[in-house]
């Protein structure tokens, strides 16, 4: 399988790069890679593509902040972006990028269909649904399925999704001739190039409705409550968005559905805390099983686990769980799970308990005696972490 290059790779640019200049970017490698524009490369459509796909990663602060974080993995379920498997068609760039050139550009015609000679119809795309979905640790950490009910737009069964009564009564657009777009040639610095412009007459749709549906009212779509099943991979975290494509809403009259976008909420687990892929528990046990040693069970994502304590065992030791944690995002790795000991001191005694600690408190066992191996904390947590 081949490696994805990096978006900012892709269009020449640089993490800190402005809106403006990352859309001029792109513009320049879109124009450079147009299908139209290289007929006799046959990479160029390819790369057309690859730039549309970069862009609109960088372009969404959202994205661009989990690609930032977790490079490709961070896409997970929005297929770079929000696109199939495949990446962006020429369908979506067209559909979604021509207001980076303007319908008046001189390079209009390209991302609406009509440039070059390729006599492309604008396709038209609905909007994007957005919810929100919460998870709890153990479906964090191993992936999960789940059935998720929406309610959105889909085709009207009645008319077709054209939007008249009985799926007939249309008429093509007189001003565009169907085509949703009217046109005019521009000279250029690189010759005659045909800009295109959204018909006014029909808004772009290239036909006009005579006589309304009546389950729609003209609209070519309704509401309806669909149970839509998704897939939701191990190692997601807070705020990450999936996407399910084509599982948002038709556009009225015809056109593409938009996607189902799921972002991703942590529930708060009860005893374990995520740190990155590790989880965390903070166990405490009483004095005495610290100093003459005892097995404890503990809390994991999958379970109980029962470790050991050895005698002596100091307060703020940490023992590692190997592959207790959550799983890596697209990876074949697994975090560990980290326990923290807490020794507890009393907090109040009896009049029995202090006098058998006040005959051992001048006990020479009893006396702190750290030695230049005994590590702080914070050195305990760096050997775990970077070591």
């Amino acid at each position: 399988m081949a490696t994805k290059r990096d978006y900012y790779e892709i269009l020449g640019v640089d993490k800190n790069v402005s809106a403006e200049d990352l859309k001029k970017a792109y513009r320049k490698m879109a124009i450079k890679h147009h299908p139209d524009k290289n007929p006799d490369d046959p990479t160029a459509e390819e790369k057309f593509k690859e730039a549309a796909e970069a862009y609109d990663v960088l372009n969404d602060p959202q994205k661009k902040a989990r690609y930032d974080q977790y490079g490709h993995a961070g896409m997970a379920g929005a297929a770079g972006g929000g696109y199939g498997a495949g990446g962006p068609s020429m369908e979506d760039i067209f559909s979604q990028f021509g207001d980076v050139f303007g319908d008046d550009s001189p390079f209009g015609g390209f991302f609406r269909g009509q440039g070059g000679g390729g006599g492309r119809q604008r396709v038209r795309r609905g909007s994007d649904l957005r919810i929100k979905l919460k998870l709890n640790l153990q479906e964090v950490a191993n992936g999960v399925e789940k059935k998720i009910k929406v309610k959105r737009h889909v085709t009207c069964n009645t008319c077709g999704g054209n939007g008249s009564k009985n799926g007939t009564a249309v008429q093509t657009c007189s001003t565009c001739q169907g085509t949703g777009q009217t046109r005019k040639v521009v000279n250029t610095m690189l010759g005659q190039m045909v800009s295109t412009s959204t018909c006014p007459t029909c808004n772009g749709e290239g036909k006009i409705v005579t006589d309304r549906c009546d389950a729609c009212f003209g609209e070519g779509r309704v509401l309806q409550e669909d149970v839509i099943p998704i897939k939701i991979p191990a190692g997601v975290a807070e705020g990450i968005q999936l996407s399910v494509g084509s599982k948002g809403n038709v556009p009225p009259r015809g056109g593409v559905a938009g996607d189902l976008l799921i972002v991703i909420e942590e529930e708060e687990d009860a005893d374990l805390k995520r740190d990155g892929n590790n989880v965390v528990f903070d166990l405490y046990v009483n004095f005495v099983d610290a100093a003459v040693g005892t097995s404890v069970e503990v809390p994991t994502i999958d379970g109980k686990a029962r470790i050991t304590l050895e005698p002596g065992t100091q307060s703020g030791k940490i023992l590692r769980l190997k592959g207790k944690g959550i799983k890596e995002l697209n990876g074949y790795g697994r975090g560990d799970e980290l326990v923290h000991v807490n020794v507890w001191t009393p907090k109040a005694l009896s009049v029995e308990e202090r006098a058998i600690l006040e005959k051992l408190r001048h006990s020479p066992n009893f006396q702190p005696k750290p030695n230049k191996n005994e590590k702080g904390f914070f050195d305990k947590m760096k050997d775990f972490f970077h070591g």
